[in-house]
């Protein structure tokens, strides 16, 4: 048997309060509108639990340093900059810094400030994330976004400003009466604009949402896939290069570290309300993934005394029997695939135990000596590629 091996660390922070509520979101998001009402964003009430969380993970690093951090959200850019600073500054003491860590902060550009934006810089932040979606004024009304195109392309001008260099893009395609033509519109924009990273996703109408309760009308298959396919080639075209199924950068440099750490199946601490979890542990030679009580104010109110971590809600061990699964989830969707050494030495699980030769005669895999990765086919058909690590 493989020897299982750490992997790298990354810190995910959650900061679930956003302006408004999407109507296609399903992440642990809650409105500033409803915590206005009860006396605004309790800031520094959840700043100090979120400490406290951090500080009972620190034995979940088994003594390895951080070589990410990723505020998400909801919208991470509302909490002040002096907070965010404070948060980085307790991570390095708590952990550790890896010299060359990425941390990245997710931005809406409906809440951007040139000086939050200097601060968010000085206090540490070397990555920014701006969730535009769209530049067409009707698919950023039909998604619910709170700012204009122009206010987006502002944005970008003031993280740039403020000394950023290196900042992503989110965007979105299969937007409701969207042609291919307001597609490639908005990715021309977006690279006009000189981010080093792009985000390029379709959307997906999830449980839980508006969407979900009144599902908007999308572009019909046979022009979702002419959208993939002639949106995959212009961002090429611009210099822009596939490393994810929905992720491309200017250079290696360039790609999103953090990212890439889950996408490896790399182990990572979230703190904050409704975190998740992912942690190796060498002394049992379990997988364990835990996750943070989801509501804030719940989140809030977890008193030491009771729990281990009081911030915790629960914990599962991934049996060995779901670890090929658990892994190619993620691996498969860099398109260049991943080492068998990774798979082995991350999942502690010899690959010679592993069947794949149905996948690799339907040409959706390709497998060597030292990597396997999906074809292109297979990364346009990915889940039925994963259907095959299914656990019956």
């Amino acid at each position: 048997m493989p020897t299982l091996k750490l992997p790298p660390l990354s810190l995910y922070v959650h900061i679930p309060w956003c302006v408004r509520k999407c109507p296609y979101c399903d992440f642990n998001s809650h409105s500033t509108q409803s915590s206005a009402q009860n006396g605004g964003i309790p800031e520094q009430e959840y700043l100090k639990q979120l400490l406290l969380d951090m500080n009972f993970e620190q034995e979940n690093a088994q003594n390895r340093k951080l070589t990410s951090i990723f505020f998400g959200g909801g919208t991470p850019s509302l909490f002040s900059d002096g907070t965010i600073a404070t948060i980085i500054e307790a991570a390095e003491k708590t952990f550790g810094f890896e010299d060359d860590i990425e941390i990245t902060l997710e931005a809406n550009p409906g809440t951007a400030e040139q000086s939050k934006f200097s601060g968010f810089f000085n206090g540490g932040v070397n990555r920014l994330s701006l969730g535009v979606q769209s530049f067409n004024p009707k698919h950023l009304n039909v998604l619910g976004r709170i700012h204009s195109s122009d206010e987006a392309k502002n944005a970008i001008a003031m993280a740039k400003s403020a000394g950023f260099r290196r900042i992503n893009i989110d965007l979105m395609h299969g937007l409701p009466e969207q042609t291919l033509e307001d597609a490639l519109f908005d990715i021309e924009t977006a690279v006009s604009l000189g981010p080093n990273h792009l985000s390029w996703y379709q959307l997906t109408i999830e449980p839980n949402t508006e969407f979900f309760s009144a599902p908007p009308r999308l572009p019909e298959d046979d022009n979702l896939a002419d959208i993939q396919e002639a949106g995959y080639e212009r961002i090429n075209q611009l210099g822009f290069h596939q490393y994810e199924v929905s992720a491309y950068a200017k250079s290696t440099s360039a790609r999103a570290k953090h990212n890439l750490n889950y996408w490896q199946f790399g182990d990572y601490i979230g703190v904050g309300a409704g975190s998740h979890s992912k942690i190796t542990d060498l002394n049992t030679g379990h997988i364990r993934r835990y996750w943070k009580t989801r509501l804030p104010t719940d989140y809030m109110k977890r008193v030491a005394s009771q729990y281990r971590n009081p911030c915790t809600a629960g914990e599962k061990v991934i049996a060995s029997s779901e670890l090929p699964l658990e892994f190619f989830m993620n691996a498969l969707r860099l398109t260049q695939g991943v080492t068998i050494q990774t798979y082995e030495s991350f999942t502690g699980l010899p690959f010679s135990n592993l069947d794949l030769s149905e996948l690799i005669q339907k040409e959706l895999l390709e497998v060597n000596n030292t990597i396997v990765r999906p074809t292109h086919l297979g990364t346009r058909y990915l889940n039925n590629v994963l259907d095959h690590f299914l656990v019956t």
